[in-house]
């Protein structure tokens, strides 16, 4: 049946029948979260860093109504630079392949791919969460429902303090979803190492990891787990310094009356500007780290199947 709705690369559909380690990255990231030419350029690195590692990276995204699991340099490069492409989250789904649009996949929809092509694990920057204000708004990331029910895990940097961090927390606990450091027993918030809140479990190899999860799924314990890997100490932003570019973006945003997905694109926009974009450094260097993570995970998964 998924056939009639999916392509998936040879390269990867080659290393998933073989049992090998495979990592989803999503196109929102390129589509959405960088300028161009920097997006292309992060997308590019990104993947080699994964071949490096000796996994196989699989960037994820819709192309003229079709899932894409695994994109050409032509298919990247398209997703870098058209203006036009939509993002994507479970409820647009359907919609975006039926009209044969292009879509850039969010966390939520690169899990529920992933997922359904048998990847298991996914390297992300960061995780959308509950909006500030969101127990008045119910403005609430798909992210945190797909982490609810879909299998897959997701290495990222936390979770930007655009959003209520703490809120976010509370919103996984509930939904049964582990939150694990690597290496670390404080939750990060993006472009800074220490948020203030404490995860559940400090993990300190890529190899508990990926038992933690083999042994999550065999189970039967439905859902993901958030793997919180920090940006690399020598890349952390100033706390004071960016937080107060983020307050001020967000109550941009208010003014302006931006709402639900466009939110982060239009604050990551104004955030690289700000700061005459070492956001966008820091942005770039948490994602090969985390690219990186997600590698050595899938590598010891692969060997527990």
């Amino acid at each position: 049946m998924l056939e009639r709705y999916m392509d998936i690369k040879d390269e990867v559909k080659k290393a998933l029948d073989q049992g090998r380690a495979v990592v989803a990255l999503e196109s929102t990231i390129i589509s959405h979260g960088m300028p161009y030419p920097e997006n292309i350029i992060s997308a590019k690195k990104s993947e080699a860093l994964i071949r490096e590692a000796g996994a196989v990276p699989a960037t994820i995204a819709v192309i003229k109504g079709r899932i894409k699991i695994g994109l050409t340099e032509e298919d990247l490069d398209h997703m870098g630079r058209d203006s036009e492409i939509a993002k994507v989250s479970r409820r647009d789904m359907a919609l975006v392949m039926a009209k044969g649009m292009d879509g850039a996949t969010t966390v939520a929809t690169t899990m529920l791919c992933s997922e359904r092509a048998g990847i298991k694990v996914f390297a992300t920057g960061g995780i959308g969460g509950v909006h500030r204000k969101g127990q008045e708004t119910f403005d609430i990331s798909a992210d945190l429902m797909e982490l609810a029910g879909t299998n897959v895990g997701v290495v990222s940097a936390g979770v930007k303090s655009i959003l209520d961090i703490g809120l976010t927390l509370e919103y996984l606990e509930t939904q049964g979803v582990p939150v694990v450091g690597y290496k670390t027993g404080n939750f990060p918030a993006f472009y800074t190492r220490d948020s203030g809140f404490k995860v559940d479990y400090q993990v300190d190899s890529p190899k508990e990891i990926a038992q933690a999860l083999k042994i999550k799924w065999d189970l039967g314990l439905k859902g993901g787990m958030v793997i919180a890997n920090p940006i690399p100490a020598e890349y952390e932003m100033d706390p004071e310094y960016i937080n107060g570019v983020i307050d001020e973006a967000v109550e941009a945003a208010e003014k302006e009356g931006i709402k639900g997905k466009y939110i982060t694109p239009f604050i990551l926009a104004r955030l690289h500007t700000r700061t005459e974009d070492k956001s966008l450094f820091a942005n770039k260097e948490l994602v090969y780290s985390n690219v990186r993570l997600a590698a050595q995970i899938a590598l010891e998964y692969a060997k527990l199947r």
